[in-house]
């Protein structure tokens, strides 16, 4: 796949995104796909995003790079942080500059 944007995502709100564990997967879904402003770099190859992916486990993942899979986009490795906990799970943020 070419370089990922904002539109490639948006179009997968509300999908899930497998990631395999090694012992098992989980999924995330994705909650949100929003733009950054943009701040007028040289060379820039898109426009900064913001993706926000729920997980239902209650194990909180270290930040670190994550092979996810989807049905539309495939196979992505993407950085995710996890930013929030509720009562529903964790929320983790991939920030695309």
């Amino acid at each position: 796949m070419e370089i990922v944007t904002l539109d490639h995502f948006a179009r997968c709100v509300g999908e899930g995104f497998e990631i395999d564990m090694g012992t098992g997967s989980l999924v995330f879904t994705l909650t949100e796909a929003r733009p950054l402003p943009e701040r007028g770099f040289t060379g820039m190859r898109r426009s900064p995003f913001s993706l926000l992916f729920r997980s239902e486990s209650k194990v909180l993942l270290p930040q670190k790079i994550y092979r996810l899979k989807n049905a539309a986009l495939g196979i992505l490795d993407i950085f995710l942080v996890p930013v929030a906990r509720d009562k529903d799970g964790i929320i983790y943020q991939a920030i695309f500059n």
